[in-house]
């Protein structure tokens, strides 16, 4: 097949609106249905609250934008784990999300009208990913933070590294990759006092 024919078109209509065009952007999707974002949503950030070993109470914030012109809303994020000499655990009941970042909405002391309402938030042991669903879905032109909660810190330092994927709304939609956290956690200096 042409490729020109496997891709449904990209249009970016004009609409007049009082005489004033507005631009429309309609999603990308191919023949068979599967739907792709016209431009992918951005990971803007991830950060931890707890930098150091076995700490309980953590929070793992993943900060996400939308662009306008995304052609779809956010439906699903997964966050794979793809690097650690551990695998992390979530309390997967604890997971929220909320419009803006996690300094702007001072963490887990949110206003109502800024948390989103989440659907199925699941995990795959084998693949150690967790997918968090939007209900309703996220719309093109929002800053999103998802805050997972892991049951604590892994007990090894070193690097994590999280894969985050987001997919467009739709039964059968593309996952686009949009980039890695890198969390790095450190030994508690304070346990191990009788090393120089």
């Amino acid at each position: 097949m042409r490729v020109a024919t496997l891709f449904g078109i990209t249009l970016s209509l004009a609409i007049s609106i009082g005489g004033v065009a507005v631009p429309v952007t309609q999603a990308v999707q191919l023949r068979d249905g599967t739907v792709y974002f016209v431009q992918p949503p951005k990971l803007v950030d991830a950060t931890t609250t707890y930098k150091d070993v076995n700490v309980w109470g953590a929070t793992y914030y993943f900060t996400i934008n939308v662009p306008e012109n995304a052609g779809e809303s956010l439906q699903k994020v997964t966050i794979a784990q793809r690097e650690g000499a551990e695998n992390i655990r979530y309390d997967l009941n604890d997971t929220r999300a909320f419009v803006g970042t996690s300094d702007a909405c001072g963490g887990l002391r949110l206003r109502k009208e800024s948390r989103l309402t989440l659907g199925a938030v699941t995990a795959e042991r084998e693949t150690r990913t967790v997918s968090v669903n939007f209900n309703p879905p996220v719309t093109p032109g929002q800053t999103v933070t998802i805050a997972l909660h892991p049951v604590k810190n892994p007990s090894f330092s070193g690097v994590y590294l999280l894969g985050v994927t987001a997919f467009p709304a739709g039964d059968k939609s593309h996952g686009q990759f949009l980039g890695f956290g890198r969390f790095q956690f450190y030994s508690n200096r304070s346990n191990n006092w009788w090393f120089p």
